[in-house]
């Protein structure tokens, strides 16, 4: 499948709209599904005990967290203490084609939007090499998506559609972002509605 990236005005986002056919998005949904079967969803925190609104899970050898000790990658799930289950290889296959990064990801966290879900803005800030791209892959529920350059200003917003494969690249790469609200309904690719986020990324 050809996939087409457009103009984002933003150096260094980089975006595919439609990268993902239906079918693509189908199998992807339950290869992710099955895969967290072994690392269920939870709530986590914030450093001040505050619950974030999305749920979480990682896949690959490294997942992020939060909790009171605050933000960082780890190798095991924080409530089983099990290992993560590995990226499907399709995952690993759309972040060599469309990144051209010569090592894989070594974290792809997952985050679950239900109605109501969102995600303040923020910079990704954790990785040991932030030189390395960071790949998103949307499924589901289309998102308001707000994004601006890193060292502040105006922000934007966009809708991310089903389908959809964004990047953070180059002077992008820290850029401040987030997700405003979910269309409710506007999909019906996630059981029991909403948005799942697949964020792939270089850790450690």
């Amino acid at each position: 499948m050809i996939r087409r990236e457009i103009e984002t005005g933003l150096e260094g986002f980089r975006l595919w709209p439609g990268a993902l056919s239906p079918d693509e998005q189908a199998a992807l949904r339950d290869e992710v599904m099955e895969a967290v079967e072994a690392a269920p969803f939870y709530r986590p925190t914030t450093r001040s005990g505050r619950p974030f609104s999305v749920e979480m899970s990682n896949l690959g050898p490294l997942g992020w967290v939060s909790d009171r000790g605050g933000y960082r990658y780890q190798p095991v799930h924080p409530a089983t203490g099990a290992p993560w289950p590995p990226m499907p290889e399709r995952l690993l296959e759309l972040w060599s084609e469309l990144t051209g990064w010569p090592e894989p990801p070594d974290a792809c966290l997952v985050n679950l939007y239900r109605e109501g879900a969102r995600m303040g803005l923020h910079q990704d800030l954790d990785e040991a090499d932030r030189a390395a791209p960071v790949l998103s892959v949307s499924l589901g529920d289309t998102a308001v998506f707000r994004i601006g350059a890193a060292e502040g200003g105006p922000t934007r917003s966009m809708r991310l559609a089903s389908g959809d494969v964004c990047a953070l690249t180059g002077p992008a790469r820290l850029a401040r972002h987030g997700i405003d609200r979910l269309l409710a309904g506007s999909s019906n690719l996630i059981p029991g509605g909403g948005r799942l986020n697949l964020t792939l990324r270089r850790a450690a």
